[in-house]
């Protein structure tokens, strides 16, 4: 018995279900379980689904299909005839399907469907049989179908590359469009029987022409070949492209659906819609969707015509003069609700609807788990578990670090907007602000990105071959569509600045202009976009963080809170960042580098002092800059400390190597040249004589305090009498004092026996019983990681330094990793960026290695992170299963590694 292969759904029966996604995609799993789930037993047209691995195995064996699949086809289309009661190619009572594709994981609009499949010439008498002799509704679906056939199957699946972005179906899309200007019709539907007869007609002739081949007029040649245009889509290029952004191997595989078609262009009494069980941008509960009356599914995505709200919740500015499917057909909408309420229930999640009303009578062609943005995805989680939908563990394994990233997406200054006038208004497709430079093609995106530019991909509407550019752009912007458009649905994904459906710009592609309300916008203008509320603005407007006050943030941290076992502690060098990070829940700070103090607002006294410090020959000279610079650098600390009162604070000592901080301006080495009492040519001398051919693995920190013991004992010092005056003012300070760049034991012991004197010293000039403090080290050396169980005998405490120990792991300068680390990537030498995400293979190993030595020396040694890997979320994962304390990250990434921290436990538990 040959491998089954494909799996039959309808008539309140299916041979699959939800299960069994990774077997018949997403969709092909829905279907199933909308159809013969017990609960459920829609009414879902009949169909079949060709599992994936039929689409591996197509690949893998030079595109043939595996023996006995044509026969499992045609077996499953003989369960469907009898269901329908009609014949697959029969010219009296034709059934009539479509082929769409339906990976593991919704790629919308990647790749390839093709509706009415089986209407040819002998079975239009047929299907205007059916239809009451309406042959207006006939020509036009076969006019579809030679429109979507020659494009999908004849051009896309043969390779076949236009010039000039003019492939057939613009071809044939610009026949149809001097049609309708030459009679004077403003929508598809004004075309009558007529015209569609000789369009279809033209419509040949015209794909002979271009594609040198005939339109196949027979059933079974339609199908196979929808059959193989959905798989060739696998490896199309935008399917390809919107894998890679999302992350989705290329090994899974695409299913096919084939399934009865019902039609929403029968007349007044028919239509078709998409549908959200909640809002997708912003998650209130409440049912949101459109629909078109007298239309196929492929108008609503395609923004052709602008869709009618199926609800008053619906309604926005560019359709409330639109009648509701409530309104229109108020039986068929109650119906809807029912199958909203049953479907959520069942899935206990938001789901994407797909719906025909076929004179009168509703189908559900499909369901998934409808995309959200990042402020609807929260919302929803929270909404679901107060509602006891879902459980906790389940509301924070719903929201992506990604879509937790928009909530502290940039948005246009308030008080600036406020002040504004919108040029126009579109329908709030994306959330946050996003400000760039007009472009009107995905390839000028791409390469104006490239270039560093910022830029707003403006189109009439996107379409799936956009994808590339909709990526490299920092918002989109289309005249067309409504909310369930392809631009609002891949922008919604991705969480991108979007505003769908701007009716009044008037978009000129060959010019490059937009017109509109009176003013002409050109390529290369700024633009600034509200994708929140769907406001257009003229020029560049400044933008802003999201506030911190975000109470759906908060509360649903707090959630993450509750859930997680690793620590996480930011990345602060003022007392702002350190209150910015409390409030996103930081449990300290795991990283405060001294030398920030000497960058930014409020450093140009204490930097003139450290230089003097720097370029001083003698012992004299040197302590009096560092008497000088004492104050500040108490005052700094003791401020940071007080803002995270009573929570750790890990201090790195000097790290930087000393002739950054060197002046090149001549005014001022000509004043340090004063304030020292020597000559310019002294100076120069001096400041030449620090300079290293490899700075970064030269005099640089532990070893400038060893050189230089005055510097160490000047910063701990600084430490010890900030912590004690905090202590005399009733707060509970707890510095964690780290030293830099160290690979062996005797480096510690060199700067510890300093420290506990200083202590010591604190502790009788203030009369105190004790500081509450720990020494440790940072390790960013791989040596370090080898003797970590030396280092742990002195140690109290390991930060693991990841940007560095990256750069000494791999040998790869940070700075000069621009010219080869994207061949490494393309080529597939590295899978990705090593300092994005920690290598677990190699770097990965010497951390483990270095806990591992570290801990068997000091059972109780604290261990955390302080690399710009502490708030990306594989990484985070990555430390939780190491055994790490914490991680520590930048003020806005720590949210994300809240998440990331609780989804790693959950994870570990599963």
């Amino acid at each position: 018995m040959s491998k089954k292969y494909v799996y039959f759904f309808g008539g309140g029966k299916a041979e699959g279900n939800e299960s069994m996604k990774n077997l018949l995609g997403g969709k092909g799993a829905n279907l199933a379980e909308m159809a013969g789930h017990k609960d459920l037993r829609l009414p879902v047209p009949p169909g079949f689904t060709i599992t994936t691995e039929v689409c591996t195995y197509y690949y893998k064996n030079k595109r043939r299909y595996p023996e006995g699949l044509k026969e499992q086809v045609e077996k499953a289309l003989k369960k469907v005839e009898t269901l329908m009661g009609r014949k697959f190619g029969d010219p009296d009572n034709p059934l009539l399907v479509s082929v769409r594709s339906g990976a593991r994981r919704s790629m919308p609009g990647m790749m390839e469907t093709v509706l009415n499949i089986g209407l040819t010439e002998k079975t239009l008498p047929g299907l205007i049989k059916q239809s009451n002799g309406n042959e207006r509704f006939a020509y036009d679906a076969y006019r579809r179908l030679l429109m979507m056939y020659a494009d999908v199957v004849m051009e896309k699946a043969q390779g076949i590359e236009p010039k000039d972005e003019q492939g057939i179906r613009r071809q044939l899309e610009k026949i149809m469009d001097e049609l309708k200007a030459s009679k004077g019709y403003k929508s598809d539907t004004d075309l009558t029987a007529d015209d569609l007869k000789k369009l279809c007609a033209t419509f040949k002739v015209k794909i002979k022409e271009v594609l040198d081949k005939d339109f196949p007029d027979d059933p079974k040649e339609q199908l196979w070949g929808g059959i193989g245009a959905v798989f060739a889509s696998w490896q199309g290029r935008r399917a390809v492209s919107y894998r890679r952004i999302e992350g989705i191997p290329d090994d899974w595989g695409t299913a096919v659906n084939v399934q009865t078609m019902v039609f929403g262009n029968m007349g007044e009494t028919s239509a078709t819609g998409v549908a959200f069980t909640r809002n997708p941008g912003n998650g209130e509960n409440k049912f949101y969707g459109e629909y078109l009356i007298n239309a196929q599914g492929e108008d609503v995505v395609a923004g052709i015509r602008t869709p009618a709200p199926i609800n008053e919740y619906s309604k926005s500015e560019y359709n409330k003069d639109l009648i509701t499917l409530e309104k229109a057909m108020p039986k068929i909408y109650r119906e809807l609700c029912d199958y909203r309420q049953r479907l959520e229930k069942h899935y206990r999640d938001m789901q994407d609807i797909e719906f025909t009303i076929e004179r009168g009578k509703l189908f559900m062609l499909q369901c998934r788990v409808g995309k959200r943005n990042g402020p609807a995805a929260v919302r929803m989680s929270i909404d679901m578990l107060k509602e006891k939908l879902i459980t906790k563990e389940e509301a924070v394994m719903r929201v992506t670090p990604s879509q937790l990233d928009e909530l502290l997406h940039p948005i246009i200054d308030p008080k600036v907007e406020v002040a504004q006038k919108p040029l126009a208004k579109g329908l709030p497709a994306g959330p946050g602000g996003a400000t760039g430079q007009i472009v009107f093609t995905a390839k000028d995106a791409v390469e104006w990105a490239r270039q560093g530019k910022e830029v707003i991909l403006v189109r009439e509407e996107t379409n799936p071959e956009d994808v590339e550019g909709m990526r490299a752009a920092q918002a989109i912007l289309t005249a067309r569509g409504g909310m369930t458009s392809h631009a609002a649905l891949v922008a919604r994904g991705w969480g991108k600045c979007c505003i769908v459906g701007c009716s009044s710009l008037e978009i000129n592609i060959e010019t490059k202009e937009i017109h509109v309300n009176g003013k002409t916008l050109k390529e290369g203008d700024w633009i600034t976009l509200n994708g929140t509320k769907g406001n257009v603005y003229l020029g560049k407007l400044p933008m802003m963080s999201a506030s911190e006050e975000n109470r759906l943030l908060n509360d649903f941290l707090k959630i993450c809170q509750k859930i997680k076992k690793l620590g996480v502690r930011t990345n602060a060098d003022t007392p702002e960042d350190a209150h910015r990070a409390r409030q996103f829940g930081a449990e300290g700070i795991g990283l405060f580098r001294t030398e920030h103090m000497f960058y930014g607002k409020g450093s140009d006294e204490p930097l003139f002092i450290l230089r003097k410090m720097i370029i001083s020959k003698t012992e004299t000279e040197r302590k009096k800059a560092l008497d000088e610079l004492f104050p500040y650098v108490k005052k700094d600390i003791k401020t940071t400390l007080e803002a995270m009162d009573g929570l750790p604070v890990v201090i790195r000592l000097l790290d930087p190597p000393l002739h950054e901080f060197v002046p090149r301006e001549t005014q001022k080495l000509e004043q340090l040249a004063l304030d020292l009492s020597i000559s310019m040519d002294e100076l120069l001398n001096r400041a030449e004589s620090l300079h290293e051919s490899n700075p970064m693995m030269g005099h640089r920190g532990v070893r400038l305090g060893i050189t230089y013991p005055q510097i160490s004992q000047m910063q701990i010092r600084a430490i010890f009498e900030a912590a004690a005056e905090l202590i005399k003012e009733g707060k509970n300070p707890y510095p964690e004092i780290m030293i830099p760049v160290v690979c062996d034991v005797k480096e510690l012991n060199d700067q510890f026996i300093m420290a506990k004197q200083i202590y010591q010293e604190v502790l009788k000039k203030y009369r105190l019983k004790k500081i509450r403090h720990m020494l440790g080290t940072m390790i960013e050396i791989p040596r370090a990681c080898i003797v970590a169980g030396e280092l742990a005998r002195v140690a109290e405490f390991f930060s693991f330094g990841t940007n560095d120990l990256t750069q000494m792991g791999f040998g790869f300068s940070r700075d000069d990793i621009g010219g080869f680390l994207p061949d490494y990537l393309k080529k597939g030498i590295l899978a990705e960026d090593p300092f994005q995400s920690i290598d677990q293979l190699g770097i990965g190993e010497l951390i483990r290695i270095g806990i591992e030595r570290g801990r068997k020396t000091r059972k109780n040694l604290e261990v955390g992170i302080c690399g710009e890997h502490g708030g990306e979320p594989r990484s985070v994962e990555f430390c939780h299963r190491v055994g790490m304390d914490y991680v520590s990250c930048s003020p806005f990434r720590v949210p994300i590694a809240i998440l990331a921290a609780a989804q790693a436990t959950l994870k570990e538990k599963k």
